[in-house]
């Protein structure tokens, strides 16, 4: 009798344990889909198809479920197994959340600073080793880029309590010449013009030495969005690819000009491309002179969507600067991509053959693909409709069912190499609209063309004779009216 009364104690014991286990387990299952289910509704995860409120349905009668099982102290041991096996897909369900988050805020956080590197130079066989052992005038184009040579020459002042003697000239490029011409000893350039002096000498950087640097990191004022993405039915966005590797933050060149004119309600794309080589006026720090539009990359994102909205009477709603970097990666992410090849070349980087017809590209089959002009009969201008096709094959992949439920791990690897200014709300509106439609984009693309011209004035490049690509206006008004036709189509 006395062993049934302890071991009746012993299981009523065991009992109680179990019970505070399971309301334990109850009440951290109930914190982790309040906060997953808070999060998802909050930032419109998976709100296509209903799939939201479906989650919201289920996630009730499994809370339900086990409170029920707590309450009348059935099954406790299963319960307790039911607990901890909901507790881990909510958990997990919590950090991929979290971590989707922290991209977009990455990619948010990418578009609010540029970066400049100002160098001080001398050349390579110079006795001099730093500032201090300056004695002559140093020479900078001081009317051109006058805002970042005063925040060098502070910092210089600040850190080595040396003030150096400016001297002005006409350009970086006029600078650079006249320092390996030995008419002067030392240089100020800015890096972001590092791609003009290179066009005209490649080897430049083996010819000077960096005897002081400063990094200025600016903030980007923030642009203010009149309608959200999600309550219009077409939009336009500028892509921008620069001309450089590493850090998406550092400022270069447009290499690639794109504006994405796209009308959600009719599943229609148009890409416009504009000619690196464009001769238009630039905007912002070029001051609404003329110059190639690749150059409007080195005043900033801010002159490179003015300058087009300029040029095209549009507004650009939003952007994305993108690097080769991040090209390379995404072509690689979702498997390669086919284009249709009008002419057999073999590629200038990487040395790559393309024969006429369908050609599949890897990422460094694809960056030598998009990266000649020399090899194409019309240039600069069959250049860009390579462009246009990359990108066209590139969109048909990222909007497929596939890699639209990947984007987590496609945003993962890109997230350091994009700057974009659209909130994670359009981004994922966008998302959930395609997932709910699975309708494919009908793509079509378009060129600005015109007429080539060497010796047009460049405001950044005075004096030196530039190959421009001066617009024809025919051209220009044909795109003008098809983005329109694409924005108001219904």
């Amino acid at each position: 009798m006395d062993i049934k009364v302890v071991h009746k104690k012993k299981h009523k014991s065991q009992g109680k344990i179990f019970s505070f286990i399971n309301w334990l387990f109850f009440i951290v299952l109930l914190f982790f889909t309040c906060i997953d289910l808070f999060m998802m509704f909050k930032y419109n995860f998976l709100n296509f198809k209903n799939i939201n409120y479906i989650i919201l349905g289920f996630s009730f009668f499994i809370l339900l479920g086990i409170f029920l099982l707590n309450k009348f102290k059935k099954i406790k041991v299963l319960t307790c197994i039911f607990s901890i096996f909901f507790i881990l897909i909510t958990f997990f369900s919590f950090s991929y959340i979290k971590k989707g988050l922290n991209l977009f805020n990455k990619l948010n956080e990418n578009a609010k600073i540029v970066e400049n590197t100002m160098v001080v130079a001398v050349l390579s066989d110079s006795n001099i080793e730093s500032v201090n052992d300056i004695t002559d005038d140093v020479f900078a184009p001081v009317d051109l880029d006058k805002e970042n040579i005063d925040k060098l020459l502070e910092d210089i002042t600040n850190k080595t309590k040396v003030k150096l003697n400016i001297k002005n000239t006409s350009s970086y490029l006029q600078a650079y010449e006249d320092l390996i011409s030995k008419k002067n000893k030392v240089i100020v350039f800015n890096a972001a013009y590092g791609d003009l002096i290179s066009n005209i000498h490649p080897d430049y950087l083996t010819k000077i030495k960096k005897i002081y640097e400063y990094k200025i990191i600016e903030k980007v004022k923030e642009k203010k969005v009149d309608v959200n993405l999600k309550d219009k039915d077409s939009f336009n966005m500028y892509i921008s690819g620069i001309d450089t590797y590493g850090p998406i933050t550092t400022v270069s060149r447009t290499d690639v000009n794109v504006i994405l004119t796209v009308n959600k309600k009719m599943h229609k794309i148009l890409l416009t491309t504009t000619p690196r080589d464009s001769y238009v006026k630039i905007a912002g720090k070029g001051n609404n002179q003329y110059d190639k539009l690749t150059h409007s990359g080195i005043y900033g994102i801010d002159s490179s969507v003015k300058t087009l909205e300029n040029l095209y009477g549009i507004k650009i709603d939003h952007y994305a600067r993108v690097n080769f970097t991040t090209f390379m990666k995404l072509i690689d992410l979702v498997g390669g991509i086919d284009v249709k090849n009008d002419q057999d070349f073999i590629s200038y980087h990487g040395k790559y053959h393309f024969p006429i017809g369908i050609v599949h590209l890897d990422s460094k089959k694809a960056l030598g693909f998009v990266r000649e002009r020399y090899g194409l009969s019309d240039g600069d201008r069959d250049r860009g409709r390579n462009h246009e096709k990359v990108i066209t094959s590139l969109i048909n992949k990222l909007t497929s069912k596939k890699a639209l439920t990947n984007f987590s791990s496609i945003l993962d690897e890109i997230s350091s190499s994009v700057q974009t200014d659209m909130t994670i709300d359009e981004i994922m509106d966008l998302v959930n609209q395609q997932l709910d439609s699975n309708e494919k984009f009908k793509i079509q693309s378009q060129s600005l063309n015109g007429f080539g011209k060497v010796g047009l004035p460049s405001y950044a490049m005075p004096g030196y004779k530039l190959y421009m690509m001066e617009v024809n206006k025919e051209s220009l008004e044909n795109c003008k009216n098809k983005i329109q036709q694409i924005l108001e189509e219904k």
